[in-house]
């Protein structure tokens, strides 16, 4: 149960990051807006390091550069 409550807790961290960058960016170039800026960065820190203390973090996808290597076909010997 603790899980649902941390995954709950870890989404509307994530979900006030994205709104608060929105509102943001949405400002006039200034110190204020920066401040918001600054706030909505480390709150997606925060909410990126409550999951990975949670052991929620998602797997690394592959980069694009991995994903366009010659010879990396499923199957191929090289």
């Amino acid at each position: 149960m603790s899980n649902l409550l941390f995954f709950h807790r870890s989404l509307a961290t994530r979900h006030a990051a994205v709104e608060t960058m929105r509102r943001a960016r949405a400002m006039p170039p200034g110190p204020e807006r920066r401040a918001t800026r600054q706030l909505a960065r480390a709150l997606g820190d925060l909410a990126r390091t409550e999951a990975w203390l949670e052991g929620q973090t998602p797997r690394p996808r592959a980069s694009a550069y991995e994903r366009d290597l010659p010879g990396r076909a499923v199957g191929s010997r090289g």
